[in-house]
């Protein structure tokens, strides 16, 4: 036992000075730690948007792939990405409806799935563990999914990073997609840090592929046709399975949602299985603790108990900002449920973008330009009703909320749009991808319809942000039964349908394009025009990079998987997450000379400079710790 007079106080104040520090710790972001991973490097390098990239997918027998896309089975490839080469990489179409469609078009340019760890859990592309190249259907633009998760990112919004890419197949040229960040484990790891939550992407429309195929017999009666009839609804329909047509009122006419009250986010009762369109579509192992807490938030959020309680309100009302402003009625708030991402932390839930390629109305069949510009942001619904959409709801059941979402609105209209920057970026981006649309080979469209289209939507959304201006001023109606058309933004002789739409009138996305002979060169996927895969390591080709807009600086990628240094605002000049791809090897020597943009660096930096605070703190706290300890035990001993 000690004898010191002051023992006791001094244990005191050293468990004093430690409960501080946990306390620090724990809520660190508050102080501006942010409680992120460190910097990946995918970021900057293929979802830098001021070039078009290159990927080139070598892989044997490409026609029998094509040919077996519809089975959306998993084959074998090698990427080379910007000259870097990425072997034993996993690849599959992508989509519902549109596997049919373009199956029907004939031309095999399917949207692609690529899994980096498929194969080998440890593979990476520094840090990137899923990507989704867009392949454009229905979207002579080549800009609504680009530009809906821009928006989002001016809205503050968590979103999927994108870019463009010139995609090859064994050295020839295939088309120009867009690359998208896949929404998984790298995505969450991003956005919100290594103690992410749970992730889910509601749907009632798949289950399973084959339940879906037997829904769209339900719809239509015949397998290889589309649902597009689910828009023209007049009158509601009866349609078998899992209970999913949920009547409604559409803006201005007869309705309906299509969707179980689960893809609503509806409450129905605490059984499991009575979600099972959420727990069956799950993106992260949740257990039955995580389904419960979902269950508990829905319930909250249904019962008209404070929003706050089970919603990320910020982060909600910034999602549905963007998403209002674009018009996209294949998801959340338009017929069919589907297309979003769930996520959910701690009992509370937010909402996450995906596949905007039928954005800016072209989802709407029939639907007026003028209609479709000045679409109410306070009944922002396009079949069944607000009322029926709890993650919707909430925002214009209370005052306060609804002032918000307006002032989220007025920002992101005066902060990009008002102030030219849209016009600027869209401009550019026309500039840069231009001649990769005109010498596209599997293109949905003409080039000349794509110089309308573009056109088009750049005009389409000024006047769409003039009219929310309007609706913010009180000088348009802001719901659908205050709108007076007379007091509306008119639409001039502006064509929803030039921008591509759900109608196949003209083929598919308004094009007419026949599929070219052969679909891709063949030869061995070890082999390419200008060297060999190696076949110890992913390292890169010596390629020639793509010349004019959008290529990459330099016009050479140098030779060669070692002896580079990363950009600047790297920690200590490694990158965490691409590890397992080259253990033991330096970073490609080419890595810096693509540069990086001043505020993707100073982003880059600050998360670097957060990490280390976190550490810093965590290490002065076990420091204290173990000398209180040791400080005692020297006492006690005397």
């Amino acid at each position: 036992m000690s004898t010191h007079k002051h023992f006791d106080r001094i244990c005191c104040a050293v468990f004093a000075v430690i409960l501080v520090l946990v306390i620090l710790f724990m809520n660190s972001g508050r102080f501006g730690v942010q409680a992120v991973s460190a910097a990946l490097g995918y970021e900057a390098r293929l979802f830098r948007r001021d070039t078009v990239h290159t990927i080139d997918i070598v892989m044997e027998d490409w026609e029998g792939f094509i040919d077996s896309c519809r089975d959306e089975s998993y084959r074998e490839c090698s990427l080379v990405i910007d000259g870097e080469a990425y072997k034993n990489v996993a690849i599959r179409a992508k989509g519902n409806t549109s596997l049919t469609q373009v199956a029907a078009y004939g031309n095999g340019r399917y949207s692609f799935k690529i899994e980096f760890d498929h194969y080998d859990t440890a593979k990476t592309y520094y840090g990137l563990d899923k990507l989704c190249l867009n392949n454009m259907i229905q979207d002579t633009t080549y800009m609504k999914d680009y530009l809906s998760y821009r928006l989002m990112e001016e809205a503050e919004a968590a979103a999927p990073l994108c870019s463009y890419a010139m995609i090859s197949v064994n050295g020839e040229e295939w088309g120009l997609y867009l690359a998208v960040e896949g929404v998984e484990e790298a995505f969450l790891q991003r956005n919100y840090g290594n103690g992410y939550g749970q992730l889910y992407k509601p749907d009632s429309m798949e289950m399973g592929k084959e339940g879906f195929r037997e829904e769209k017999k339900t719809l239509r009666g015949t397998e290889g046709e589309d649902i597009q009839a689910v828009m023209d609804m007049g009158n509601p329909l009866e349609v078998a399975g899992n209970g999913m047509a949920v009547r409604g009122e559409k803006p201005g006419g007869n309705g309906m949602s299509m969707g179980s009250s689960d893809v609503l986010l509806r409450y129905t009762d605490d059984d499991l299985e009575s979600y099972s369109n959420i727990f069956e579509n799950a993106k992260t192992n949740a257990d039955e603790g995580d389904k419960e807490r979902l269950v508990g938030a829905l319930k909250k959020l249904s019962g008209g108990e404070e929003p706050e309680k089970a919603v990320d309100t910020d982060s909600v009302l910034r999602y549905f900002t963007a998403h209002n402003f674009v018009l996209n009625f294949d998801s959340y708030t338009g017929t069919m449920i589907h297309n979003y991402y769930l996520y959910e932390k701690d009992g509370q839930l937010s909402m996450i973008p995906w596949d905007y390629n039928l954005a800016f109305g072209g989802f709407e069949s029939g639907g007026s330009a003028e209609t479709l510009i000045n679409f109410p942001i306070d009944t922002p619904v396009s079949g069944g009703s607000v009322e029926e959409r709890p993650m919707l709801s909430w925002i214009f059941a209370e005052e306060t909320y609804t002032e918000q979402y307006h002032q989220c609105f007025s920002e992101l209209i005066g902060g990009y749009f008002e102030s030219g920057r849209f016009a600027e970026e869209l401009e550019a981006v026309k500039t840069m991808i231009a001649p990769y649309v005109e010498k596209d080979p599997t293109k949905f469209c003409t080039y000349d319809e794509f110089v309308t289209g573009i056109d088009t939507l750049k005009e389409f959304c000024l006047l769409r942000a003039e009219s929310i201006r309007g609706q913010l001023d009180g000088t348009i109606g802001s719901t659908a039964e205050e709108q007076d058309t007379s007091t509306f933004v008119t639409a001039g002789d502006i064509e929803v349908s030039a921008m591509g739409t759900m109608d196949d009138s003209k083929g598919i996305g308004g094009g007419s394009q026949e599929r070219p002979e052969g679909g891709g060169k063949e030869f061995s996927r070890e082999e390419t025009e200008d060297g060999k895969i190696p076949e110890d390591t992913d390292g890169e080709l010596n390629r020639e990079a793509p010349e004019g807009p959008g290529g990459i600086p330099g016009g050479e990628v140098p030779e060669g998987i070692s002896g580079g240094e990363l950009p600047e605002g790297f920690p200590d000049g490694k990158l965490p997450g691409n590890q397992g791809e080259m253990p033991g090897e330096e970073i490609p020597g080419n890595l810096g000379e693509i540069p990086v943009s001043q505020d993707e660096l100073f982003q880059l930096e600050e998360r670097a400079e957060n990490q280390n605070t976190v550490w810093v703190l965590t290490g002065i706290s076990a420091g204290i710790l173990v000398l209180g300890i040791l400080f005692a035990l020297f006492f006690k001993q005397r």
